[in-house]
């Protein structure tokens, strides 16, 4: 079976982090510490954080919580 990068159903913010984290096999609270650091050394970690939130596709199985309102 092929591995395919999404953005996680258990979201933060948009999910990035989930999904790198479920895709590298790892805990996500580690991406997302090495995010905040990039973040807050330089911002350069806000830009990345967007452009693969931009990039990435959801989970075929992915539900908003937003569907039903």
């Amino acid at each position: 079976m092929e591995k395919k990068l999404y953005r996680s159903n258990e979201r933060k913010i948009f999910g990035v982090c989930g999904g790198l984290g479920e895709y590298l096999g790892i805990d996500p609270t580690i991406i997302r510490v090495i995010w905040a650091v990039m973040f807050l050394s330089g911002g350069s970690g806000a830009v990345l954080y967007l452009i693969a939130a931009l990039l990435m596709d959801n989970r075929p199985d992915y539900v908003s919580r937003y569907d039903n309102v």
